[in-house]
Order: C-alpha cells, then structure tokens, then sequence
C-alpha cells in the first residue's frame, strides 16, 4: 500500500465545504483530493495509492463517514481521520471516534482549530504504523527488556498503570505499547493535565452540557466519553487541582462521572494510564496530592531510566528516526557519521530520547557536522563535574553567537519546508529581503545539502502540489 504524505481526500456531500476545505488545504501546500459521498471513497482506497490524511463528514448520503471508519477497520487500514459534525451530532461524534477518528471537529469550522487538527493527523500519518512501538524495546538495555516483559504481562489487566521517568524518557510511547497489547479496540486518549488550566482540564476531561459556563455554546463530549473501552492517558497527572483529583478518584473508584454543568451520570470503561516526570510520593508527603488517589493509580509502576543510563540503545533509535525522517526533510543522509554517533554516546542526554530525535532531526536538516560535534561534545558528568560543564577554550560570546546562527537557520528551513521551498513567501513570511535569504542560503550552502537534485534556485515555486482529480 502506498501513500502519498502530503495527500488529503476531502469527503463531503455539501459542495461549499468541499471547495472551502480544497482552497484552504491547497493555499498550505498539500494536494487535494475531493469525493462526494462514502461510496465514492471507498472505492478509491480499493487502489493502491492511499492518503495521508482524511477528513470526513460523518453525516452523508446513504454511506456515511461512520460507514467509512469501519471499513477501514475492517481492512485493518491505518489512515488517519479527522471527522468533520454539525452541532447535534455529538453521540455519533463519540461513536466516529471509538471507530479510530483521532479527532473531530464542528461546522462552522475555525480555521486555527482546522489547521492544528490537521497538522496533528499529518505527524500521525509520518509515522509508519508501529514503527515508535517497535522502536521503544529496540534495545539490549536489561531494565528496558525488564520493563517490556512487565508491559506484556499486564497489558490484559484492567487496572491503572502509573509510568515514571524524566521528561522525553518516552512515557508516551510505553503506554501506546500497553494500549497496543492490551485488546482494547478502542481509542487511546492523551491528556496533558498541565497544558489547561484546571476549569479547561475539567471539560476537557469530563465534557460539558451547553450553557455550563461563557462561551459553551454547544455540548462537548469528554475525553473519557471519546476514550469508550480503550485508554486514557493522563500526563503530568501531579499536575492536576485538588477538585480534580476529587473527580478523578470518583472515576477510579466506581468508574462514574458526569458532565460540567450536567446532572445526568456517565459509565466510564476506560483504562487509565497516568504519567509523570514528579516522585508522587513526595507530593504526597506535602499534602499537594491525594494519598487515596495516589493509592489507586500505583497498582503497576513503570519507571522508564533516562538515556544516559541506556546507551546502547543511541544507535538503534538513531537509525529509526533517520528512517522516520529522512523523507519528510528531504534529506540525502541514509546513516548518521560514525564521529557523531561517538559523540552521541559520550553526551548525557538532559531531554533524553526526545532531545536525542531533535538532534537527528537538526542533523538532517542541517547536516554540518563539525557544528554537530561542537554541540554534543560534552561526556556524560563525572561525580564531581557539572553535567553541563563545557570546555574553558570556548567564550561565552562565541557559545551566543553559534547560538543564534544555528536558530536562524532553523527558522529559515522550517520555513522553507512551510512554503514548499517557495523563496520569495519565505522572505516575505521572515519579513527580510529575498536577495539577503538568497546570501544566507548560499553561505549556509543549504540548497547543495538539502533540495533533491535537478532544482534550481530560481525563486520560483520549487516543490508545485498537484491536484488529484475526486472520482
């Protein structure tokens, strides 16, 4: 099956949305397909060729988007989809999402909320299936395999599982394992308890009936409505209020709940997975979390070890997210430089996997080795060094300066990835010159490192998106 990463098949029976989603994916680079009703999709994904990305209406003639949804899961097809519902929709919403949407939004679409949403389902769509799961035990690390077997054994197991470790050790993936191995058919949820405040989380979390508070204009399912019988995980869970970890513990307890403003009690069947980088038993020493709650979430503990105590998995996540990215940044580099590879075992990692996959990410883009080196020179501290103890022989001025170069050529080349390697929107974006980003591209010797062959700069449009004809 083959797929195209920047394709989007719009599928929806009223011909306004259809032309407003095509002109406003068109205008930000991808290529459009457009269908419709269901039957029409349907044949089309009987082909080879399969898109990145769906958005679909769930309510259609004769063959919805639900209709869709579980054929794809039929077939066992990974296609991520973003539902589009009208206002008095929101059980067959709760169904779409239980069929594998991973998120749904309500017309009149809000194009911030559309261009997030859509940005969320081309990361999903980059990442081939179960290629972060398979990476995660992709090691010889004896506390890792340890870690897998109790993932294994406890995956059937209804109850909570709490996952410790440093931020960017990789707690999410970990619980995408559990959830993978678990037989639960349904969705896995993630929350991040301390991206909202706590009146936000609580809606988020739980829902809300219409009117509840300014601005809820429309009811609003939870994410343990969305979640059904798969798993919700809940990061940074120290970091939720005292009256949420209330409800949350009512929810543990006998797996009720109800709506913000609602009266009308729930059934939860989720699985609940909580996380976070904090010694919980420390907050609860401090009365800043709940000792009862605490107790229900620590049935299975998972503490994940930071990098720098798994060295020897630095090659093989190295190769894997060479692999994941290459395509994506339009990279001729297949491996990674031994020299560099040295250096990455020698570093001690503060971010951990995540800093690591930045760092592969960079490389890629910017594939300058000896700035590379320079970077990840520090070894991993000794007892009576600072961790991030850099070498006398370079000042501080010149540690800035390489600072600041290196950020401007990131946001130069995230730009230039944004517009399709059109120069002259980057410069406008950037507000500088064209003829000043056309020196710096040259000093940088961006274009010989990173455009594919055959491409010159022209300050034309270089990367043109066809447009796929709808059936």
């Amino acid at each position: 099956m083959q797929t195209d990463r920047r394709t989007v098949w719009v599928v929806d029976d009223d011909a306004s949305t259809r032309s407003y989603l095509s002109d406003f994916l068109v205008s930000r680079g991808y290529a459009v397909a457009c269908f419709d009703s269901g039957e029409q999709v349907m044949r089309r994904l009987a082909e080879p060729e399969q898109p990145s990305l769906l958005l679909l209406d769930i309510r259609m003639r004769r063959v919805g988007g639900l209709e869709v949804l579980s054929e794809l899961e039929k077939q066992g097809r990974r296609i991520p989809s973003l539902v589009l519902s009208g206002v008095d929709q929101i059980p067959t919403v709760v169904k779409a999402m239980r069929l594998g949407a991973y998120d749904y939004l309500v017309k009149p679409l809000d194009e911030k909320d559309l261009e997030a949403a859509i940005g969320r389902g081309m990361q999903q769509s980059a990442e081939p299936a179960g290629s972060a799961l398979e990476a995660a035990f992709r090691t010889s690390n004896k506390r890792m395999l340890q870690i897998q077997a109790i993932c294994d054994q406890v995956a059937h197991a209804d109850v909570p599982i709490l996952i410790l470790g440093e931020s960017g050790v990789g707690k999410e993936v970990v619980a995408r394992y559990v959830h993978s191995r678990s037989g639960r058919g349904e969705a896995f949820v993630k929350v991040n308890c301390a991206a909202l405040p706590a009146d936000l989380l609580e809606s988020e979390l739980f829902g809300h009936e219409r009117g509840a508070f300014t601005g809820a204009q429309r009811e609003k399912p939870g994410k343990f409505e969305l979640a059904g019988r798969g798993t919700i995980m809940l990061d940074e869970v120290a970091e939720m209020s005292p009256l949420l970890q209330a409800k949350l513990l009512h929810v543990l307890q006998d797996g009720e709940y109800s709506r913000l403003g609602g009266t009308r009690t729930l059934q939860s069947e989720a699985r609940i997975i909580a996380a976070t980088n904090k010694r919980l038993h420390t907050l609860v020493t401090s009365a800043e979390f709940r000792e009862d709650l605490y107790f229900r979430l620590n049935v299975i503990t998972i503490e994940i070890p930071p990098l720098r105590e798994r060295i020897e998995e630095i090659v093989p996540l190295c190769e894997h997210f060479v692999q994941k990215c290459r395509a994506k940044y339009n990279s001729r580099i297949n491996e990674l430089p031994p020299e560099l590879l040295a250096a990455f075992k020698r570093y001690h990692w503060p971010g951990n996997v995540r800093q690591l996959e930045n760092a592969v990410k960079r490389f890629l883009i910017l594939p300058d080795l000896p700035q590379a080196l320079a970077e990840f020179q520090d070894v991993r501290p000794a007892a009576d060094a600072s961790p991030t103890a850099r070498p006398a022989s370079v000042s501080l001025k010149e540690l800035s300066a390489s600072a600041a170069e290196r950020a401007e050529k990131e946001l130069i080349f995230r730009t230039l990835n944004e517009v399709n390697w059109n120069r002259k929107q980057a410069a406008q974006r950037l507000n500088i010159c064209y003829k000043s980003l056309l020196n710096k591209l040259h000093r940088w010797r961006l274009q010989e490192q990173t455009e594919p062959e055959g491409r010159k700069d022209t300050g034309e449009d270089l990367c043109s998106t066809a447009m796929l004809g709808g059936k």
